[in-house]
């Protein structure tokens, strides 16, 4: 909680002096200053209580589709204080993980910065979080425009993977476009990764595109429009458009309809264009390397930008090993359901 809560007698406003009390006043004023500081703890206490309770069952509600109920429950012992099995979770937790290192992989516009909250939390629970920033996001110092293909987009991505030592895999955490980029990487190096987790992603398949997931939703004829003005013309009007970037108004009803004001701020000083080229780029995907990945779904159910009933579409033409759900989330549930997002990330990293 960060607060220090500290009890205080009263001194006395006359005579500070302790030969002038009693040593019965003494004794009763000590009693009072302990029993004070034992109800002030107490009411601590319960308040913590509450709020892990408000975040289990009101921003942390989920349903799934997968696995027994006990790592649901180990998962959250870890954020109840007042759990008997909180006292000494992390070993024991720790045990049933194999990988403990996450790579998490931003989606169009954001950067690495968008984990901030899941990757404290990872880090809390004993686990090894990485975010990366793809080709010309976040602090990438890559003109956008010069980022056409996927392979150039996920180049960093695809360089951390090799730079791992031989034998050691990672859980890849792709966000929306993210998914085509864990995509290609389960593609291209499989033996690198131990699962991959679409986070309402575009987990699309084999000679589709990432933005064919879009485009019912926001209208692909009218951003595609000559007036549109979320189109950017890197190398100049006369020439494709390179890039593309939604404007304040309509990125936020989209994206962080139940994120934090705080966080909602930080995207809109944050976000760049969206290169172009990679999301329209068609994957190749093979049976025989991205088909033998372990995959796994995560639903967010009050999505803007890719709505329920497209995400179920995904899961439904292209069945991963797992789905799970976040309620109450936006498109954005690092942002405006953490806790939830952080213990699935738990469960799905126990599954054996």
């Amino acid at each position: 909680m960060g607060n220090k809560f500290i009890c205080m007698s009263k001194k006395d406003s006359k005579n500070g002096g302790i030969g002038s009390r009693s040593k019965r006043g003494s004794l009763s004023k000590r009693r009072s200053s302990v029993e004070e500081e034992f109800l002030h703890k107490q009411a601590l206490a319960m308040a913590i209580q509450q709020h892990q309770l408000s975040q289990r069952f009101d921003n942390g509600s989920m349903s799934r589709r997968l696995g027994s109920t006990s790592s649901r429950r180990r998962a959250a012992a870890l954020s109840d204080p007042f759990s008997t099995a909180a006292a000494k979770p992390l070993p024991e937790f720790l045990e049933n993980i194999k990988t403990k290192k996450f790579v998490l992989v931003h989606g169009e516009g954001f950067g690495a910065w968008c984990w901030y909250k899941s990757i404290a939390l990872l880090e809390e629970s004993g686990l090894l979080p990485v975010a990366l920033d793809l080709a010309g996001c976040g602090i990438d110092t890559t003109d956008a425009k010069n980022v056409t293909t996927l392979a150039e987009y996920s180049k960093p991505l695809i360089d951390f993977l090799q730079s791992l030592p031989e034998d050691e895999k990672v859980i890849l955490v792709g966000h929306s476009s993210g998914g085509a980029c864990i995509s290609y990487a389960l593609e291209h190096l499989p033996d690198k990764i131990s699962k991959a987790v679409y986070l309402c992603g575009t987990m699309i398949a084999d000679g589709q595109r990432p933005f064919d997931v879009f485009a019912e939703e926001l209208g692909s004829a009218e951003l595609f429009s000559a007036e549109s003005k979320s189109l950017i013309y890197g190398n100049g009007k006369d020439n494709p458009p390179t890039g593309f970037m939604f404007e304040k108004p309509h990125l936020q009803g989209l994206y962080f309809n139940h994120s934090p004001t705080k966080d909602v701020a930080l995207a809109m000083v944050s976000m760049r264009p969206i290169p172009l080229g990679p999301m329209m780029e068609k994957l190749s995907l093979s049976a025989e390397k991205y088909g033998t990945g372990r995959r796994f779904y995560v639903q967010t159910l009050d999505d803007n930008a890719l709505s329920p009933d497209v995400q179920e579409k995904l899961v439904r033409e292209n069945p991963p090993e797992g789905v799970l759900k976040i309620k109450g989330s936006d498109h954005c549930p690092f942002f405006s359901k953490p806790q939830a997002l952080h213990k699935i990330l738990l469960e799905i990293a126990q599954i054996a």
